[in-house]
């Protein structure tokens, strides 16, 4: 059953890094705090769906990474690590000394740098339809051609024809035109910013260093990410669980939102056993 109340209070911050970043917040403020990172061209709406699914004893916050939604959109600095740089700047705003950092999608890769980086400050990882790595992902490397080629105005039937091409699952039409409309917000310019470092971003030899526990959940109808790299992606992490999702495709948080909500408070309060 959905949990029903008020829309989510968006709140700003600036970081020393030097953005201003929207947010949302939920949950008892004493309990472990858990971050949500969206994928590429999102923004903190990304868990919408999500968000009041997730039990009041969980502590999270969403929020819309540099360039993407309402967030500022800096000249330049669209690497892993600047996103990963904004994560830290992030927690340390508000004042907390290590969180649950959960990557969807290409989110995933900065939640990946920053555990790296930062194993102190990373209570457990979630990956959710997140890839290793997307070096050498064709179908990833097809769609940069297209977006190489992106001017504004961008038009709405590409973007739309972007976030259906994640989805197996139907989700209603009423939020994926909001996502749309989120994808829209974003400059082309910051496409091609955000997606071109992608495309070679590899942590591979680094991963045996993450020291937290995680849990990869995949969509076994994903058309982006094959099983093959989530098995690795498990053998590399040492401390790490796959969860297969059975017709589920590559978003599936949005797909079904209620069993990763679920499956993220478990893992949240198992941490603390």
């Amino acid at each position: 059953m959905v949990i029903t109340g008020m829309a989510p209070v968006i709140k700003f911050i600036e970081l020393s890094t030097g953005v201003k970043l929207p947010y949302v917040e939920q949950g008892n403020t004493s309990a472990v705090p858990v971050l949500l990172l969206h994928g590429y061209a999102d923004s903190w709406r990304s868990f919408e769906r999500v968000l009041p699914y997730l039990p009041d004893s969980t502590h999270v916050f969403a929020l819309s990474q540099r360039g993407h939604g309402d967030a500022d959109c800096p000249a330049e600095g669209y690497q892993p690590y600047h996103f990963a740089s904004d994560l830290e700047a992030f927690m340390d705003a508000l004042h907390l000394d290590a969180a649950v950092i959960v990557g969807a999608s290409s989110g995933g890769i900065t939640a990946q740098r920053f555990a790296i980086d930062h194993p102190e400050r990373t209570l457990g990882l979630v990956f959710a339809g997140s890839p290793a790595t997307l070096r050498g992902n064709r179908g990833v490397r097809e769609f940069w051609e297209v977006v190489s080629r992106l001017s504004d105005s961008i038009d709405p039937n590409f973007v739309r024809d972007f976030q259906r091409s994640t989805l197996v699952q139907p989700v209603p039409e009423v939020f994926l035109e909001v996502m749309m409309q989120e994808s829209l917000r974003m400059p082309a310019r910051v496409w091609r910013a955000v997606l071109e470092p992608l495309l070679e971003a590899d942590f591979s030899d680094e991963l045996g260093r993450i020291q937290a526990r995680t849990l990869i959940i995949w969509g076994d109808r994903d058309p982006i990410l094959p099983r093959s790299q989530q098995d690795a992606f498990a053998a590399a992490i040492p401390r790490s669980e796959l969860i297969i999702y059975p017709g589920a495709g590559h978003t599936l948080y949005w797909e079904d939102p209620a069993r990763f909500a679920a499956d993220l408070a478990a893992f949240t309060t198992s941490l603390a056993h």
